[in-house]
């Protein structure tokens, strides 16, 4: 239910995603869930959350200039079955990074299944900031990693349905 996520931002470079996957399997961590975007998007997303407040801070031509380094980078998010070991494997390695509480359920994989994990959000007036997920075709499962506004309020809300309540 309640898991922690990494992010970090990787150089957006042939065989870097590759060397960061081997470092976690030679050390016998598994990624369970991962996503990847241009880092760029998320800094972009940043100005426009928060606006005048981060043109406070930095003056003008800081922005071009993060923009432009931000391209070289690709924002890296995802779930692994040891997140401590992890943590320190890549604080070891010398990689910047941060951790989220997210919601990740296991679902039923049947049309339907991710609109009726979103409305219950919405129902409950719990805000999504970014969802990523899949499933093989074959499989009866999917899994589903939620990053919510409110992650008591959304924890509880699916504690409850694992409670019956």
């Amino acid at each position: 239910m309640v898991r922690t996520e990494i992010q970090l931002f990787l150089i957006n470079a042939p065989g870097e995603l590759g060397k960061l996957s081997r470092l976690f399997s030679d050390e016998g961590i598994n990624i369970d869930a991962l996503t990847i975007q241009d880092a760029s998007d998320y800094v972009q997303g940043l100005f426009k959350a928060r606006g005048k407040s981060l043109k406070r801070i930095a003056p003008a031509a800081s922005y071009g200039s993060m923009q432009k380094d931000s391209a070289r980078f690709a924002l890296i998010r995802l779930l692994v079955n040891d997140t401590d070991r992890a943590m320190d494997l890549l604080s070891a390695k010398g990689y910047l990074f941060d951790i989220l509480p997210v919601i990740a359920l296991v679902i039923d994989n049947r049309p339907g299944m991710l609109a009726e994990m979103a409305q219950k959000f919405g129902e409950e007036g719990v805000n999504i900031n970014y969802v990523y997920g899949s499933a093989m075709t074959d499989t009866d499962r999917a899994l589903f990693v939620f990053s919510p506004e409110d992650i008591d309020l959304a924890a509880q809300i699916f504690r409850e349905e694992e409670d019956g309540s």
